[in-house]
């Protein structure tokens, strides 16, 4: 599976933030993609993307990071698969001891690529199945044949021992076929079933309008929390921090969500080498080949991260929540509807002023 702390405590992550660096880092290695999908927060087409970072300068990248604080790495895209150099970077990555696994969209998956992958140092891969049926998916993702490829993808992944596990974006266009998504996942022999919330950024700014009601978010939080319970496969949440209070107002014991990770101990890098708190908040917080790729200095002296571990001066109902230091809210969804990355998030009903 993707591994993601999902069950660290927020403090644990906001101390290792401070001095010790991010524990995962998303690394849109290019942006170029075989898929054309409504919701990409980046619009990525099939073409190549000037600016990207050279194999050189990636290589920069892994050695800054392996002497700042060796995180998992999350190579993704755009269709990472589509850099000639991918299973080099890979590599690279695990001779620094940096693990990797990888995002693919499984238009490009073949048995020997992957394997390749897997022998460099790919560890698992996450697929994106955002419909149950080829009709819905490919509606979606933009281009056909899409539902074909990514099964086929998780029958090679599953025939050379590849973990996988299945990712879908939740909006109301697909949310009465979670049901039938999660029996795919269990029936396809993923490990993991991670529910991703639409964030209306890029492309998914045109399906704002689909993006689920505070109300809808909480009522299939509390129903994913019961499949995960119920299992046989473990299911967890994505861009939806206020699962957090959810889960307290539950009653569950044991570990719990950690609400948003953007910026306190997750970290993306575009594919120009340009720091962000996650994909989705599109803010530049760090540029690598300003600061000569030290990663550390570029990281440690960002504005924008040193904000985001400020819960006390989030906005609105965010402000005055008793969960904010646990859930954070989602920065991305506050910046997309406001400008302003601190104000409150808008798909809690308690930050928007409900109950």
């Amino acid at each position: 599976m993707i591994e993601k702390p999902q069950y660290s405590q927020p403090s644990e992550l906001n101390s290792a933030a401070e001095a010790g660096g991010p524990r995962i880092v998303a690394w849109e290695i290019t942006r170029r993609c075989p898929l054309a999908c409504k919701h990409c927060r980046a619009g990525a087409r099939d073409h190549a993307y000037s600016g990207e970072l050279t194999t050189k300068e990636c290589i920069e990248v892994l050695n800054s990071l392996a002497r700042f604080t060796r995180p998992m790495i999350i190579w993704t895209g755009g269709e990472p698969m589509y850099r000639p150099d991918i299973v080099e970077l890979v590599q690279a990555a695990k001779e620094r001891n940096i693990r990797s696994v990888m995002a693919p969209c499984g238009t490009l998956v073949e048995r020997e690529a992957l394997a390749a992958l897997q022998a460099a140092g790919v560890m698992a891969c996450s697929f994106s199945v955002d419909g149950a049926t080829a009709a819905s998916h490919d509606a979606f993702r933009g281009v056909p044949g899409a539902f074909a490829n990514v099964t086929r993808a998780m029958r090679i992944a599953t025939e050379i021992g590849m973990p996988f596990q299945i990712n879908a974006t939740v909006s109301s266009l697909n949310r009465e076929e979670l049901p039938a998504i999660r029996e795919l996942a269990i029936t396809s022999g993923a490990s993991m079933l991670d529910l991703f919330f639409l964030v209306p950024v890029g492309r998914g700014k045109e399906l704002s309008d689909l993006a689920l009601s505070p109300s809808a978010t909480e009522e299939l939080l509390r129903w994913l929390f019961e499949m995960n319970q119920a299992g046989p496969i473990p299911m967890r949440e994505t861009c939806s921090p206020q699962a957090v209070r959810i889960w307290h107002q539950m009653g569950r014991v044991g570990a719990k969500p950690s609400g948003c990770m953007g910026g306190k101990g997750f970290v993306f890098i575009s594919h120009t080498g340009i720091l962000q708190p996650c994909g989705f908040l599109d803010v530049p917080s760090g540029d690598l080949r300003a600061y000569n790729f030290d990663f550390k200095a570029a990281y440690l002296n960002s504005p924008v991260f040193k904000d985001l571990r400020q819960t006390d001066q989030f906005g609105g109902g965010c402000g005055g929540c008793a969960f904010r230091n646990d859930c954070s809210g989602c920065r991305a969804r506050a910046y997309a509807a406001t400008g302003d990355y601190m104000a409150a998030e808008t798909s809690c009903g308690i930050a928007r002023g409900g109950s």
